[in-house]
């Protein structure tokens, strides 16, 4: 075993002694898979499958920790200006994820909720009908819940919500002066019951937030934990350092 392989354990537990509270809600911009696939010579789908690959073995971790809900930012709405090969490619691997999930023994076994919030009408019928059959395989687990983030957009999804609301005034089920902050998040994510974000990740040395989850994150001053490691090579360790800034944040608050 190398010296790294022996110190690792011995950091993430130093650094687990330091994460006295853990976020309810973490929010994770996956950045870098292309990067990583161009540095090591490979097909960009082949950097997409590591990425996906990581997204499981994070799931270990946030069980491990206590983590209630895990949104990932998988496909925005501007990834739609990618050639049309990447997308194909990404739309396969991702029916392909949600519907392994269906059988996943790890997923039954941790009672995960898998949900996706985005623009659904911008998927095609083929990877719509995966979700859809991934939702209702684990729609009555409460261990924690994984959304997907797919043809989403931060203020697409306020436009969403508003335009559901005017929709209920017209139709006479509301009136326009009981419209307040909490009709508007009931409203979002096809009223899925998102709390707010704790803790905002974006791993590929990128630092900014790219409009994921304005109104959970923004709206609720999140924190934010930016990393230089691309998404497939993220670690246990950079999930525990994003923690702790989570935690001393909330204890500087509390002082």
């Amino acid at each position: 075993m190398t010296l790294r392989g022996l110190l690792e354990p011995l950091y993430e537990r130093y650094l687990l002694m330091q994460c006295t509270q853990i976020p309810t809600h973490v929010a994770i911009i996956q950045d870098g898979n292309r990067r990583f696939a161009k540095e090591r010579g490979i097909d960009t789908a082949e950097g997409h499958r590591a990425g996906a690959d990581k997204t499981e073995e994070m799931l270990d971790w946030a069980h491990d920790l206590g983590i209630r809900y895990i949104t990932i930012y998988s496909f925005s709405t501007e990834n739609f200006n990618r050639t049309e090969d990447e997308i194909r490619e990404l739309f396969r691997l991702f029916k392909e994820k949600f519907l392994r999930t269906i059988s996943d023994e790890r997923v039954h076994r941790y009672k995960i909720r898998i949900q996706m919030v985005g623009d659904r009408s911008l998927l095609p019928e083929d990877l719509r009908t995966a979700v859809e059959a991934a939702e209702e395989a684990t729609k009555n687990y409460e261990g924690f819940t994984l959304n997907v983030a797919l043809a989403y957009g931060g203020r697409n999804e306020i436009v969403l919500a508003a335009r559901e609301i005017v929709s209920d005034v017209r139709e006479g089920m509301i009136n326009s002066d009981a419209i307040d902050v909490q009709m508007v998040e009931s409203h979002l994510h096809e009223a899925k019951g998102i709390p707010p974000v704790d803790l905002i990740i974006r791993t590929g040395n990128e630092y900014r937030t790219s409009n994921f989850l304005p109104w959970l994150a923004t709206g609720h001053e999140s924190a934010v934990y930016f990393c230089a490691p691309y998404w497939p090579l993220f670690r246990k360790i950079d999930l525990l350092r994003a923690i702790r800034i989570y935690d001393q944040r909330l204890s500087v608050k509390a002082h």
